[in-house]
């Protein structure tokens, strides 16, 4: 036809409207539908299923073409039959059978009729038309089998199960969602141009290492330890901004065919967002492979199902079958009648036996692949050897039958998409764009104060570091958390302020000169890590570091001591936080016992048992131990002539009889016992006459010792969350208190001595049972927080308003008992 000529393809019909044109787009279009809506899933069916839903129209033809015989054509045709006998049930018709195959051997020309066959259709029945088709349908329903009645029926529904099976876990709700997203993000991936530009780029760097390693070879040793090959690995995927090896020439930025569009380069990104949450969702059950199985294995009991009972039943199509009539209605009881379809049927039905062993022969195939092959692993290791991308992970569960499934279609796919896979990939496609998206004016902008009141910059789940980050010279803090593939270049010695470097969950590299640089002027280093491998080489270089606080797994096993390597060099060091699991504190820490100042070690509800390398500590003077399941305060504490401060929170401390030997600390000046388990508090603590701080909080005390008041120097008091009733009028003693804290107990009343603490700048009794608060309250000229909140007043003293340092903000009451106060007293509180 002319419409589908080139000629007319090339050129419109009418050139005015262009009719043609649109009928060919129209044509087009609906092509291209149909051929979307058949190959939704076409890469997850495998050889086997596309060649069993070919049985299966095969089959559905044979079921359609005998419904349409079924319903064009007579089924059935009766004629009485004359032929006598003692019995009724003695006559089954099959003389004419025996007539019919007489008839096959010999013709009937020259042999003379039966007188049995004359005398059952030589002879006239005087019956009618009606007579006839009653008898036929009669027949066609009470005598013709089931089966060689509703054969073809049975042929279409059973096709039409196994179709809906094959297909089954395409449209199931508890997997069809997951195939949906997944066939959906292959095709993208395939398609993406990151994925084409990435492998052209892994390819030519492939070719350029060979001439790299040659080059390299005829180093010689002294140059490498010099660190004259400056040159760092960051990704696979190579960038105009990485230091290529100085004998290789440098090519222009702006030439670099790696820098994608934005529309690209956001597509990209949206891609490995999905990849990343897809494979999180589908690693983590095996739904679609059981699911699998459980299509297969049905559809294989189907089969034998279907072979049994088709087989058995077939023979049960007969040409010739004999039917009673009751004898009042046509005057014959018995007709012999003729299955008009009987002979094409019983064809039909051992052809649709043999398409259905076939199909069961598919399945079986099948359920053997799926139980012979390991299906929950998918390994990309001839991938990462023939791509050189040697972080693709392999995946497990769903995601990994997924893709031995797409194997069976096109392993291309496969390849395609383990891009998306690759977190150095990721990390270079991120890092194409990081340097234009973070502007050293979009950094200053994040510039913070952080609590050691140093100017910090902020980086959170960053793919790499930007190179502005080195153009910010005010910078004094900079903290990376969680970013990826963290390079620090030379060029951090443009940030003359910087002394803190947080690491949290960022492993990073240094290259030389940026480690000459840091090795005098970085003084604090904070690293959070996920194995101990993770631990930088570079961190025992740094020898002017003053704080070193590591937060991660120290072990390797459990019951092995830490595998730190030596601090030695790190003689500067005077601050050392450790929160881990440890077993015993680690012996790296004698190596620097003679400048330690300060130890923290938070075991996080791990047991810590050996407490030896403690004694090594003889300029310790702070010590905490948060965490340690400690039951007893440790022995060894009690040799740290040094010790000012010693932190034992979060513990199981029941009771503290060890506290004598802490008078043995001269220089103890605050002791923190709180979340602990203490029932009371022995006499003899007033043996620590130096102590000034002490926290008895988040407890179980249910009185306080009158010998407590006697460590005469104590300022800073707490002894909130506890069962306290009462206190001893011995607190007056404690004329330097200015902090008391007893919220959260149950004290009926105060003693009036309390007011006698002139000093007292913090007073805190919330959420006791006190009824009164007495007058004496304006002795404290000092007070500036008072804190009443929860307790059962019923007024305030009006005395509270001569408290000259009071005010309102610091009067922590309920609103009610702040306005029955009068009103110049509350005029008093509110000034200032």
């Amino acid at each position: 036809m002319p419409v589908f000529s080139p000629e007319f393809r090339s050129t419109p019909l009418c050139p005015l409207c262009g009719a043609a044109e649109a009928t060919m787009i129209a044509l087009g279009e609906f092509r291209n539908l149909g051929t979307e809506q058949n190959s939704k899933f076409r890469v997850l069916k495998p050889w086997w299923d596309v060649f069993s839903e070919y049985l299966c129209v095969a089959m559905l033809m044979i079921g359609v073409f005998g419904c349409t015989l079924q319903l064009t054509q007579d089924k059935i045709a009766c004629l009485p039959s004359r032929f006598t006998s003692p019995t009724p049930e003695a006559i089954n018709c099959s003389h004419i059978r025996n007539y019919r195959d007489n008839e096959t051997s010999q013709s009937t020309l020259a042999k003379p009729v039966s007188p049995i066959i004359r005398e059952v259709f030589g002879n006239k029945n005087n019956l009618d038309i009606h007579q006839y088709i009653f008898v036929n349908h009669y027949c066609y329903e009470t005598s013709v089998h089931w089966y060689a009645k509703y054969f073809p029926y049975l042929v279409v529904i059973h096709t039409m199960i196994f179709m809906i099976a094959s297909s089954f876990w395409f449209k199931f709700p508890g997997t069809s969602s997951k195939i949906d997203l997944f066939v959906i993000i292959l095709g993208k991936c395939f398609d993406s141009p990151w994925t084409t530009r990435a492998l052209s780029e892994v390819s030519e760097e492939r070719g350029e290492e060979k001439l790299v390693s040659l080059r390299r070879n005829n180093m010689s040793k002294d140059s490498a330890e010099r660190g004259e090959d400056e040159e760092e690995t960051v990704g696979l995927l190579r960038s105009s901004s990485v230091k290529s090896n100085p004998e290789k020439k440098m090519p222009e930025p702006q030439s670099a065919p790696s820098v994608l569009d934005k529309k690209e380069g956001e597509q990209a990104k949206a891609l490995f967002e999905k990849v990343k949450k897809f494979r999180t969702h589908v690693e983590e059950a095996d739904i679609l492979y059981h699911m699998y199985v459980l299509q297969t294995s049905l559809k294989v009991f189907k089969f034998v199902v279907i072979i049994i009972y088709t087989a058995v039943l077939a023979p049960n199509i007969e040409i010739v079958v004999r039917c009673c009539v009751p004898p009042d209605l046509t005057g014959f009881d018995i007709y012999c009648c003729n299955h008009n379809k009987a002979h094409l049927f019983s064809k039909l039905a051992y052809c649709y036996i043999c398409f259905v062993g076939v199909y069961g022969l598919m399945c079986i195939y099948t359920l053997y692949w799926l139980f012979h092959r390991s299906l929950k692993e998918y390994s990309f290791e001839q991938v990462r050897f023939e791509m050189g991308i040697n972080d693709i992970p392999d995946v497990k569960n769903d995601f990994a039958f997924l893709l031995h499934l797409v194997d069976q279609y096109d392993a291309l796919y496969s390849r395609r998409f383990a891009v998306f896979l690759s977190e150095v990939s990721e990390s270079r496609l991120y890092q194409l764009n990081l340097n234009y998206e973070w502007t050293d004016k979009k950094l200053r902008a994040r510039l913070t104060k952080n609590s050691s009141d140093r100017l910090e910059l902020h980086l959170l789940m960053l793919p790499g570091l930007p190179d502005t980050v080195f153009e910010i010279a005010e910078v004094e803090s900079l903290k990376l958390e969680q970013v990826n593939n963290v390079t620090i270049p030379a060029g951090v010695a443009k940030l003359d302020s910087l002394q803190e470097l947080s690491l949290i969950y960022s492993p990073a590299k240094l290259q030389l000169p940026a480690l000459n640089h840091l090795k005098e002027r970085l003084k604090v280093l904070r690293l959070a890590f996920e194995s101990l491998e993770e631990v930088p080489v570079w961190m025992y270089s740094l020898h002017g570091l003053e704080e070193l606080h590591l937060n991660g797994p120290l072990t390797n096993e459990v019951y092995r001591s830490s595998t730190l390597e030596s601090l030695r060099e790190l003689r500067a060091l005077r601050l050392l936080t450790l929160r881990s699991n440890l077993s015993k504190i680690p012996p790296c820490v004698g190596d620097i016992a003679s400048q330690l100042q300060r130890l923290c070690i938070n075991n996080e509800g791990v047991k810590l048992q050996a407490f030896s390398s403690l004694k090594k500590l003889t300029s310790l003077a702070s010590l905490e131990l948060v965490g340690c399941e400690l039951e007893r305060i440790p022995s060894a504490v009690f040799s740290l002539n040094n010790l000012q401060e010693l932190d034992l929170r979060e513990n199981k401390l029941t009771t503290v009889e060890e506290i004598l030997s802490l008078q043995h600390c001269r220089r103890l000046v605050t002791l923190q016992l709180w979340h602990n388990k203490i029932t009371y508090i022995p006499e003899h603590i007033s043996k620590l006459r130096t102590l000034e701080t002490l926290d008895l909080s988040w407890n179980k005390l249910q009185k306080l010792p009158s010998r407590l008041f006697y460590c005469t120097k104590i300022r800073h008091l707490d002894i909130s969350h506890n069962q306290v009733t009462s206190l001893p009028p011995e607190v007056s003693i404690l004329q330097g208190l200015q902090f008391f804290s007893a919220a959260f107990n149950a004290l009926e009343t105060l003693p009036e001595e309390l007011f006698t603490c002139k000093k007292l700048k913090t007073l805190i009794l919330g959420n006791n049972c006190l009824s009164n608060l007495s007058s004496r309250v304006a002795n404290l000229a000092q007070l500036v927080r008072l804190e009443l909140k929860g307790n059962r007043l019923e007024s305030l003293p009006q005395e509270i308003g001569d408290c000259p340092l009071l005010r309102q903000s610091g009067l922590i009451v309920e609103d009610n008992l702040f306005d029955l106060l009068p009103s110049d007293v509350r005029n008093k509180l509110t000034q200032g």
